[in-house]
């Protein structure tokens, strides 16, 4: 090579850009490897392919916010003078937190389900009891029967949960992973509003005969989606897996590439195989640091994010802000607090993918403990101010509507969505479904203990003394965030498994545009004038937004 000749070895699906050469010939080293803009089909497949498969796994989760905001409209009907099914306190309580008990019993039977019969037939499956439980409450003549249909539907709440997230991180490419795989948490909270809004003009009845109607249609519509790729690789059917990408990403994308990228990591970790992973296996699987550092995090993760008191607001909004003292419809505030929960876990998701976990999960932490603790206060106040001879007149009576609109703000920006988005994120291929099912069992166990106690300690604790208490979960979960959870935000899956087990020491950004530096997979190299080959960035490589 001489004179001004330059010569660049590039892959040849990607195109790189035009060399700038200097003084006598000799050449600029720029970034070659740089995808021109016209190649990024190749590297992109079809976005709105992906979204409804997403949106379509996660229909699930709408059904998952009806139960949650199910008894926040029903206990007040069912203790009204002309109820046709009365109940006690403790009655009540039980309307409230019995879905919770089905739920983690889902969670670890779509564990099993998810791995050996595949993600699909996994989100098919958890309809079944939901719709039978809806059935069963809008037919319900007494008590027990209303118990036994919220055990059902919190039964299917539970199996859709960790399903509906490994889907969605499996058919989604990374650009698009995080902000879709946060669909989950703006199903719960469209939920939750559909039944705030719907329970404050109709009978609790007709609420439960219209909510079987997502179930019904989340059943119909997946079975028309492909199974994800990434299952069908560790089944060692590559062939179906095609089939699968091409219906995800569409025909101008290289799916040969991706394939032979997912059967080269199944083969790294031991993750493919045409026989299933025998006891002694999946024990090993599952007590390996790549499994148990995610799941101690994200477990103690959701048991602060649960104690911070989202969900005893979210089961009990309308008596909340009917002993708040505020001046306010107590059904009209209910409604606003869903359509906000709503707003900003839209915003969330997409705060999600700009800003990463860790900021969001800071928001959450430093937000909910202090509204709450403001809440908990404004309450001790009024009970001072009730139990006064003569009573006083309570003011400012804003001030706990503010408090519960601002917590419900900050919760759901981080909390309501970060450690859903890390379950399908944080644990190794091979047991991804089960300890995601392990890891929704706990979440949802935490819920049933919240819900059940709130009672209670506005006995033990007063009303006051709750809040507080809540508020200071909400302050040690954020130191606790701040020293142990990890940044995933733009790492690959196969990174941040490598991180957790421990063949990489962080999960840190290297400084890149420093020309000669190696990496391990998918070189490109610029050959310039006779020197050494200098290896650049790979193609890009998938990361989570």
């Amino acid at each position: 090579m001489t004179g001004k000749d330059s010569v660049v070895l590039v892959d040849k699906d990607t195109v790189p850009q035009i060399m700038a050469t200097g003084e006598k010939g000799a050449p600029t080293v720029t970034l070659a490897t740089v995808e021109s803009q016209p190649n990024k089909a190749v590297e992109r497949g079809k976005a709105m392919r992906q979204v409804v498969a997403a949106f379509v796994a996660n229909l699930g989760t709408i059904n998952t916010g009806l139960i949650f905001g199910f008894s926040a409209v029903v206990i007040p009907q069912l203790q009204a003078a002309d109820s046709l099914i009365p109940v006690d306190e403790s009655q009540s309580s039980w309307v409230a937190s019995l879905s919770a008990i089905g739920t983690p019993i889902g969670c670890l039977l779509s564990g099993y389900v998810m791995d050996n019969f595949g993600r699909k037939k996994a989100l098919i499956a958890t309809q079944i009891p939901t719709i039978i439980g809806w059935i069963i409450i809008a037919c319900a003549s007494n008590v027990g029967m209303i118990y036994a249909g919220r055990v059902l539907t919190g039964f299917g709440s539970g199996m859709v949960g960790a399903p509906a997230r490994v889907y969605t991180s499996e058919v989604t490419q990374p650009h698009l992973r995080g902000m879709l795989c946060a669909l989950a948490s703006t199903g719960i909270s469209l939920g939750v509003l559909i039944q705030y809004t719907l329970g404050a003009f109709t009978t609790w009845k007709f609420l439960s005969g219209v909510s079987v109607i997502v179930p019904v249609a989340a059943l119909i519509l997946m079975w028309l989606m492909p199974e994800t790729p990434n299952y069908l690789v560790s089944k060692q059917k590559p062939e179906k897996a095609r089939r699968s990408l091409a219906r995800l990403r569409g025909s101008s994308y290289n799916i040969d590439r991706e394939v032979e990228q997912l059967q080269a990591f199944a083969a790294k970790t031991n993750a493919s195989g045409k026989k299933k992973l025998s006891l002694r296996e999946t024990v090993q699987a599952l007590l390996h640091p790549s499994c148990l550092k995610p799941f101690a995090i994200l477990t103690i993760y959701f048991m602060m994010y649960q104690f911070s008191g989202v969900n005893t607001i979210t089961f009990y909004a309308v008596e909340i802000f009917r002993d708040s003292g505020t001046k306010m419809d107590k059904n009209t505030c209910t409604i606003l607090l869903g359509v906000v929960r709503l707003i900003f876990t839209i915003v969330g998701a997409i705060l999600l993918r700009r800003c990463g976990r860790r900021p969001l999960t800071f928001i959450s932490g430093i937000g909910c403990g202090l509204t709450m603790v403001g809440l908990g206060l404004y309450l001790y106040f009024k009970h001072k101010w009730d139990t006064a001879v003569p009573p006083i007149e309570p003011t400012a009576t804003w001030i706990p509507v503010a408090c519960i609109f601002i917590f419900i703000t900050t919760c759901t920006v981080g909390f309501l969505i970060v450690p859903w988005v890390m379950i399908g994120e944080l644990y190794p291929m091979k047991v991804r479904g089960l300890v995601g099912g392990f890891t929704t069992c706990m979440a949802h166990s935490f819920v049933f203990i919240v819900v059940k106690t709130y009672p209670f300690l506005t006995h033990v604790l007063e009303r006051h003394g709750t809040f507080i208490l809540y508020g200071c979960f909400s302050f040690v979960g954020t130191i606790f965030f701040y020293l142990c959870l990890p940044e995933t935000k733009g790492k690959t899956l196969q990174e941040i498994e490598d991180y957790f087990s421990g063949r990489t020491k962080s999960l840190n950004k290297p400084k890149a545009g420093i020309v000669g530096q190696q990496e391990n997979d998918g070189q490109q190299m610029l050959l310039t004038n006779g020197a050494k080959p200098a290896v650049l960035s790979p193609e890009k490589n998938k990361l989570l937004p």
